[in-house]
Formats: structure tokens, sequence, C-alpha cells
């Protein structure tokens, strides 16, 4: 195996590689980094509005509001509307739907009348034969 040599220029404590401007820069900035205080989100996206113009934060602004007005308007009308369409249906469809349950009723008893009397061959064909 080749044995690998280390230069040494990494360990000079004044080497020209630890003087560059780029590494001094780095340096640098960590240490400003650490001394600034962290800013939220919220408070960076605020500093970015000063850099556009006071129409263009107004137009925004309204275009946001009016949005959020839309929106709260359109779901407040779907809510207002499906109660009014669930409640109306169900209060004109339920005496429709008891009807036929009912009527099923009476015809589920008719049938089983029929087989008591006549038999259970005449409550499948449907009663007497028609006279001719």
């Amino acid at each position: 195996m080749a044995e690998e040599t280390d230069s040494g220029v990494g360990s000079m404590p004044d080497s020209s590689k630890d003087c560059t401007p780029e590494k001094k820069r780095r340096l640098s900035s960590s240490f400003d980094e650490d001394d600034e205080d962290d800013e939220t989100f919220s408070e960076r996206l605020w500093g970015l509005t000063e850099m556009f113009p006071e129409k263009v934060r107004d137009a925004s602004f309204s275009a946001f509001c009016g949005t959020k007005h839309g929106l709260k308007s359109l779901y407040s009308f779907a809510r207002t509307s499906m109660w009014i369409i669930f409640s109306s249906s169900a209060i004109l469809l339920a005496p429709v739907m008891f009807e036929v349950e009912r009527a099923q009723v009476e015809e589920a008893q008719r049938s089983e009348q029929r087989q008591a009397l006549l038999g259970p061959h005449t409550a499948i064909a449907g009663g007497p034969p028609p006279i001719r």
C-alpha cells in the first residue's frame, strides 16, 4: 500500500490557506449569526413587504381581504343551503316513504291472507284465474 503523506499546509497556523478572504468571511459570518436574534417567519415576511411600493401592498391586502370575505360568504351560503335542502327533503319525502312502506305492508298482509284461505299456490300465482 502506498503511504499517504501530509503536505503540512493545513497544519500550519498562519498558512496562506487560512488567510484567504473567503475563509475570513465565513468565520466572521458564523460569529455574527450567533450574535443576532432569530426572527420568526412572519417577521421576515413583514420585513419583505417594505421592498414593495405602497400601492402594491394595498392592492395585495385588498385582494387577500376580498378573497377571505368571499370564501367566508361562500361557506356560509353552502352551509345554509345544505341545511335547507336536507331538512326540506326530509320533511317532503318522509311522508312518501311512509306511504310506500304502508302499501308494501298491506300487500304482504293480503298475500298472507290469500295464502291462508286459498292455499300456498294461489299466493304465488297472484290469485284465482280470471273469469272468461
